[in-house]
């Protein structure tokens, strides 16, 4: 049985991450800790929690708890990383791992030097949509793989222009960058996977409209370490009849087309037609890499979602944003 505590409990944790540590067989959430007053209790009853605290020495101090859950904004992975390490805790990580490359280095030596795992949440590893991607990649049906395009165009989010406190995701100081940051490093690190790692990468980026000091519009092109070449246009202002989110992996003999982000089927294109497959997502969508961290520290399997793949899709992310 692994016995997990969770450091932070924001929105993430209440539906795609935290219930999924309970449902896991061998797994248990016994303590979640959060540094705003009252909140990890009032979370810790919602869920069935049985021990909350304000303070991560207290949590990581508990003899019975094997791995620690970090779920708070990028700023705080390290520090949050190391202190576990520390602890000789293994560590599961939300994404993107850090908000730079050189952040993400500091946590691997931290976690190889106390001796324990470091997993990162790039859960799409392990989602059933993507899964069935790899395996049309893999069966060759579409040939080679030649070039792969990704397109995200999306309309502003309401608190970007109609608050009076910015959300932390478009706070470089904190998310390490705006929007591209938060929601490419999924892109990149998914391709990473289907693709093998990416070579160099290279881009352009603005702030069209000054509502954040983040970037809102970025344009990159990149290659990976086989020879496959990429680009991407990522823009966050978009207007909701022009959003769209797509990429499309071309080979000498067909083409792979899926969203990252919404529910569409993958659709496949090969001289025999259009194929439309339809997959499904799991209720609590971290479940099944969670499930792979729990069997992976019993010695039953082996993630893939570590801090090393992890740290991969940082540097990338930092080549584009030229961090």
């Amino acid at each position: 049985m692994i016995k997990w505590g969770m450091i932070g409990c924001g929105d993430v944790t209440e539906k795609k991450s935290g219930p999924a540590f309970n449902k896991v067989k061998n797994s248990k959430l016994v303590s979640v800790m959060c540094r705003t007053p009252g909140r990890a209790e009032d979370y810790a009853r919602r869920h069935g929690i049985p021990r909350w605290s304000n303070r991560a020495e207290e949590l990581l101090s508990d003899k019975e708890i094997d791995a620690v859950y970090i779920a708070t904004p990028p700023d705080s992975h390290l520090y949050y990383t190391e202190l576990a390490a520390n602890y000789r805790k293994a560590v599961y990580v939300e994404k993107p791992m850090a908000r730079t490359y050189e952040e993400c280095k500091h946590m691997i030596k931290a976690c190889d030097h106390a001796g324990v795992p470091l997993f990162v949440a790039y859960y799409r590893r392990y989602l059933p949509k993507f899964l069935k991607v790899k395996e049309l990649i893999d069966s060759n049906i579409v040939g080679e793989i030649r070039t792969v395009s990704i397109h995200l165009l999306l309309p502003p989010r309401s608190e970007d222009v109609n608050s009076g406190e910015l959300p932390w995701r478009v706070i470089p100081e904190i998310a390490g960058g705006g929007y591209f940051m938060d929601l490419a490093s999924h892109q990149f690190d998914l391709l990473d996977y289907l693709l093998g790692p990416i070579a160099d990468a290279a881009g352009t980026f603005a702030h069209q409209t000054g509502w954040y000091p983040a970037e809102d519009i970025v344009s990159a092109h990149f290659r990976f370490e086989n020879g496959i070449l990429g680009n991407g246009l990522w823009c966050f202002s978009i207007s909701e009849y022009n959003q769209m989110d797509r990429t499309i992996i071309f080979g000498n003999r067909g083409t792979i087309s899926f969203s990252f982000f919404d529910t569409r089927p993958v659709e496949l294109k090969t001289a025999a037609g259009l194929k439309k497959i339809k997959v499904s997502s799991p209720e609590h969508v971290q479940q099944p890499l969670i499930k792979a961290v729990v069997n992976t520290l019993l010695g039953k399997d082996q993630c893939v979602s570590t801090g090393v793949s992890a740290a991969r899709t940082n540097a990338v992310l930092g080549l584009i944003l030229k961090q």
